[in-house]
């Protein structure tokens, strides 16, 4: 073998060596996927969309933002607009096609409307109690697929979940999993939600019908 690809060799192998230095396990993404969650809190908020697929009723979608115990979810069934929002003591109910706003006391309990993290806590630990393993990578993101570990007695675990992480900044990009046919996904995650993306404002329906069930 000539000198010169001797030397050619030596590179590639130090190349592959750093490269493989640089390679993350699933385990060490999720812990940093943790530590930049643990930068937001509730008062920060977060907005997600929400598909929930069942047997025979099919797919639906909505929106989702939370702020300090405050939230607001958008949705549309039939061509319908739905939105209600939720303070912890009182939800407005808007449905679409009548022009109506429904006003109600709060079903949301007082220990969920004061939890500390919010609807971020949803990711605390998400991985705990499952085997973890890549299962592709791009350019932007990974894709970790979480199977229940054996030692893991949580009857209510779904057997397997999907997360996607985002290369950019350990943010999560969706989370999916399915459990008796019923399909569940968290996705377009973004953190950081308005004081008014949360509040509902009667002015922003001035045509509205107003409906106090209280």
């Amino acid at each position: 073998m000539s000198t010169v690809m001797k030397r050619f060799l030596c590179i590639l192998a130090a190349m592959a060596t750093a490269v493989a230095a640089l390679a993350q396990t699933p385990e060490e993404i999720v812990s940093r996927m943790d530590e930049a969650m643990s930068k937001f809190n509730a008062n920060d908020g977060v907005s997600m969309a929400i598909d929930i697929k069942m047997p025979i009723i099919g797919t639906m979608s909505s929106k989702n933002w939370s702020r300090g115990g405050k939230s607001r979810m958008e949705s549309e069934v039939g061509g319908v607009k739905a939105i209600v929002w939720d303070d912890g003591v009182t939800q407005w109910r808007y449905n679409g096609q009548k022009n109506e706003i429904e006003i109600e006391n709060s079903k949301v309990k007082a220990k969920e409307s004061s939890e500390p993290k919010g609807d971020i806590g949803l990711f605390d630990g998400i991985c705990d109690g499952y085997d973890l393993t890549i299962e592709k990578e791009t350019d932007k993101a990974w894709f970790i697929k979480c199977k229940k570990s054996k030692s893991n007695k949580d009857k209510d675990s779904p057997k397997k979940m999907s997360l996607v992480v985002a290369k950019a900044d350990y943010f999560p990009i969706s989370l999916s999993m399915s459990d008796s046919g019923v399909a569940f996904t968290m996705r377009d995650i973004s953190f950081g939600v308005s004081e008014k993306d949360v509040t509902f404002n009667q002015a922003d329906y001035p045509d509205a019908t107003i409906i106090d069930k209280r």
